[in-house]
């Protein structure tokens, strides 16, 4: 669920095996493939209200908190974090997130996202309007300069994508059990204002879960791959770095009501040691879908 530079925005070299997938969760941010199609009643009313704590080795570096609401035909997923309070010592930051649109078909279509990320040394916001999964504009202040190694971006690229809020989490089809190993059987492709590219997922294993508020019980695991496709610079080491990783995996439990699933947990090596955001908090609820009236037949 939203996110490393969101829940994680510190120093470059601390988020670089996480930075773009958490930025996904929308956080749980979060990192959510809230928009993949599938059969399912286009009325889910679901609400997800979580926080969460990022270790590096065990130390506390950031806090995150993720809410979730599904309600008819409109959803909006928002995310804000910052650094804890021992990282402050060495660097500052903090970061917040939204995304919003419709259910269309069962399915969650962004129209909207926003993001602010906030450094010692700047603030960055960023912009992407959307329609039926297509970019119609896309905004990012201050403009960022152009840089020649960058790949080619074409407007071909900016089509049926999901925004960095909503490419994180799975939306399972059907109206079976949603924790499948099925659930990790899908690949979400992101455009982030600057950068196209996919987290493919695959499923892992089973486990259980305790959050020490709200939910306990199963998740499904699934490996997340990142895989650049265009708008991106190849000989950036952030990208090498992401791109050769095998071992970042993702837990993911059901928001009630839906048939979406948010992060639950997400961990992954960094050149500093393994990174782990996790939910010490995962509340979530679900209404039940209103059923149709009765039929009145004349007399």
């Amino acid at each position: 669920m939203i996110l490393v530079r969101t829940l994680f925005p510190g120093p470059a070299r601390l988020r670089i095996p996480l930075s773009r997938l958490f930025l996904s969760l929308s956080c749980c941010g979060l990192s959510l493939g809230f928009g993949l199609a599938g059969s399912a009643p286009a009325a889910a009313q679901g609400r997800l209200d979580a926080q969460y704590s990022v270790t590096l080795v065990g130390i506390p570096v950031a806090k995150g908190n993720l809410h979730v609401e599904i309600h008819g035909d409109q959803f909006v997923v928002k995310a804000d974090g910052g650094t804890a309070k021992l990282l402050r010592l060495f660097t500052n930051g903090s970061g917040s997130g939204t995304s919003e649109g419709r259910v269309v078909n069962g399915a969650l279509v962004s129209s909207d996202y926003r993001s602010s990320l906030t450094t010692s040394k700047k603030t960055e916001e960023v912009h992407i309007a959307l329609t039926n999964g297509n970019v119609r504009e896309v905004t990012i202040t201050p403009t960022p300069s152009p840089d020649p190694n960058r790949t080619p971006l074409s407007d071909a690229h900016r089509h049926d994508v999901h925004d960095p809020m909503t490419g994180a989490a799975v939306r399972v089809p059907g109206t079976g059990d949603v924790l499948t190993p099925e659930a990790c059987h899908t690949t979400s492709a992101v455009f982030d204002g600057r950068m196209r590219f996919d987290l493919k997922f695959e499923f892992r294993r089973m486990e259980q879960v305790r959050a020490a508020k709200g939910y306990r019980g199963p998740v499904v695991v699934c490996s997340v791959y990142f895989v650049p496709v265009a708008g991106y610079i190849p000989d950036r080491p952030t990208i090498k770095y992401l791109s050769a990783q095998r071992s970042i995996e993702i837990a993911l439990a059901p928001i009630a009501g839906t048939r979406i699933l948010a992060p639950f947990w997400m961990r992954g090596p960094t050149p500093l040691g393994t990174a782990m955001l996790e939910a010490t908090s995962f509340v979530t609820q679900g209404e039940p879908t209103p059923a149709p009236a009765p039929t009145v037949k004349p007399k």
